[in-house]
């Protein structure tokens, strides 16, 4: 099994917090970040930092879903199964090298549900900005063959379109059965899509990114009542 490696960070400087619904639900009863020690970290490299005014961190991948790797980032100690997951995001508007998300359901490096965005395809021509968001279900539904076999469904364009190379809010409801994506408080969904695995209880959820870097702040964990 592989074995993740764990980096310490000042996680109160990042801003993670979560709002735990009701006790025994499964759910952790965590409402600060100081009931979080660690990162767990898979291929990739994680750095605190401030930008525009905003505690984050930039998580570099070190690998691509190319390759079969992508860079996973999971606070120790947190889990999810159902509910709400807020993150503020920053990307570049650089053709292929702005992949970044968040994962969840995780069960390892290779077995995981994510949201992620392009933002190097917001701004772009047709047919690329229907690829400006995607979900994916990982192994057996990689990017590539869900494009192949359903195309446009589970990807989409963002509208209104966000600065590439800005900031942007991205709101992930999960159900049992369904994801929706919205972006920047949008009142109907970027992204509706039934799930392609199975919610399995108090599996781990965090960051992704793939084939280059990626900044976040903000992150918010909202569990639903179960």
């Amino acid at each position: 099994m592989y074995k993740f490696i764990v980096l310490t960070l000042a996680l109160s400087f990042f801003g993670l917090t979560s709002v735990n619904a009701q006790q025994g639900t499964g759910t952790p009863a965590l409402t600060t970040v100081a009931d979080a020690k660690a990162w767990r970290v898979s291929h990739a490299t994680a750095e605190a930092l401030e930008v525009d005014g905003k505690r984050a961190i930039r998580l570099t991948a070190e690998g691509d879903s190319a390759t079969g790797t992508v860079g996973l980032a999971l606070p120790v100690g947190w889990s999810f199964t159902t509910g709400t997951i807020d993150v503020d995001l920053k990307g570049k508007n650089l053709r292929q090298r702005s992949f970044l998300g968040v994962a969840f359901n995780v069960t390892d490096e290779k077995t995981f549900e994510a949201v992620y965005f392009r933002p190097f395809n917001f701004k772009a021509e047709e047919p690329f900005r229907n690829r400006s968001v995607q979900y994916i279900a990982w192994p057996a539904n990689t990017w590539e063959k869900l494009r192949k076999n359903t195309p446009g469904q589970f990807e989409n364009s963002v509208n209104p379109i966000p600065d590439p190379d800005g900031w942007f809010h991205a709101r992930i409801e999960v159900t049992d059965n369904q994801v929706r994506v919205f972006v920047n408080g949008t009142k109907e969904a970027t992204l509706e899509i039934g799930r392609l695995a199975r919610s399995g209880d108090n599996r781990a959820l965090g960051l992704f990114v793939d084939s280059a870097e990626g900044i976040y702040a903000n992150l918010r964990i909202t569990p639903a009542i179960r």
